[in-house]
């Protein structure tokens, strides 16, 4: 249930939630993408388990408020789609607040506005706050959990990346019903990106799409509304339908649902490739500006990363990254293959996650 009067958002934990009144509240800020939320996971199940009776609050994008019931360690969503949006906190001051958004200093005086019993964040002169030290290499995964392990001495467990799925949804409900399914499985390709530099060219992933129809596998795009138009020209070079074309029509708990229950996920470095990650769907990552140490798959699952070997550093910037572009679609498909069947050799879910230069 959602109060329009605060953006507060209940998430589902029923006891916690009903008893707001009386427990202690700890708020966290990641006011972020949909990647960012989802390699947070493990640092908010390890807050929860140090902090069992406190009663959790996300500031986030409402966006994610489904994915944020997944993670069973939050019980309340206080809608934030970021740092220049009033933080619209009621009531007394939280008796704890963690930032994992950023290093500051911005981040950090936002938390300290709403004057919370204790700041758990990284060290920031220009906030004057003290506190553990960024470390601008670290992997985003390892970087919160060490905040919450060196801050608090209590154990994290980088690895805890899974979520439930989505109940209640069906292969109708994830656009799998239209046009049948191929005995194959399903293959999600996702060939948006916030930003120009992660965009890996249409008419490579439509040689993507071609091998794996050849393959027997069933095809969906996905995207947003604004990707519509890449989604379909996608589809129209590898000769698929429009029931192909997922981009716009799938809400976030859908979306989450269709990656959990695909056979393959082929992307840019995105928030999608995180959801495979999170349900340790098999998967083959494209990245181009910023290199797969800082952003790449969790140790273990069949994800295999492709990377130039050179990173820009230019995420933002207005055209593909040339690290991305040296990746050619034979080597994305024989990526794609060789996951594949790692996977079904891999039933136990022991596999290795690789990172595979293609100089």
């Amino acid at each position: 249930m959602r109060d329009p009067r605060t953006g507060h958002h209940s998430v589902g934990r029923g006891f916690l939630a009903l008893t707001a009144s009386v427990a202690p509240r700890l708020l966290i800020l990641r006011a972020l993408g949909l990647g960012d939320l989802l390699t947070a996971v493990p640092a908010l199940r390890a807050i929860r388990a140090a902090r069992p009776d406190h009663h959790i609050v996300l500031a986030t994008h409402p966006r994610w408020a489904p994915l944020v019931e997944l993670t069973d360690a939050v019980d309340e969503l206080l809608s934030l789609a970021g740092l220049n949006q009033e933080l619209r906190w009621t009531g007394a001051p939280p008796e704890l607040a963690v930032n994992l958004h950023g290093s500051g200093p911005q981040s950090h005086r936002l938390l300290a506005g709403i004057e919370p019993g204790e700041l758990l964040a990284f060290g920031c002169a220009a906030a004057r706050h003290v506190g553990p030290e960024w470390r601008p290499d670290e992997h985003e995964v390892r970087r919160w959990c060490r905040l919450v392990s060196q801050g608090w001495s209590c154990p994290v467990d980088p690895g805890d990346l899974r979520l439930r799925r989505p109940e209640g949804i069906d292969a109708q409900g994830v656009g799998l019903g239209r046009g049948g399914m191929r005995a194959g499985g399903v293959v999600v390709l996702h060939p948006g990106a916030a930003f120009p530099a992660r965009r890996w060219p249409a008419e490579r992933f439509a040689a993507v799409a071609r091998w794996a129809q050849a393959r027997g596998l069933t095809v969906r795009i996905t995207g947003s509304a604004e990707e519509r138009d890449l989604a379909g020209s996608v589809a129209g070079q590898s000769r698929l339908g429009p029931e192909a074309v997922l981009a716009g029509q799938t809400s976030v708990d859908r979306l989450a649902a269709l990656i959990c229950d695909a056979r393959l996920v082929v992307s840019g470095d995105t928030g999608v490739a995180h959801l495979a990650f999170a349900y340790g769907t098999p998967s083959v990552t494209l990245y181009g500006p910023i290199s797969p140490v800082l952003w790449g798959p969790p140790a273990t699952g069949p994800h295999l990363a492709l990377w130039y070997g050179v990173a820009s550093n230019q995420p933002f910037a207005t055209t593909a990254d040339p690290g991305l572009l040296s990746i050619g679609s034979a080597a994305v498909i024989a990526a794609a293959a060789e996951v594949l069947a790692y996977g079904e050799a891999d039933a136990g879910g022991t596999a290795s996650s690789r990172t595979r230069a293609t100089t």
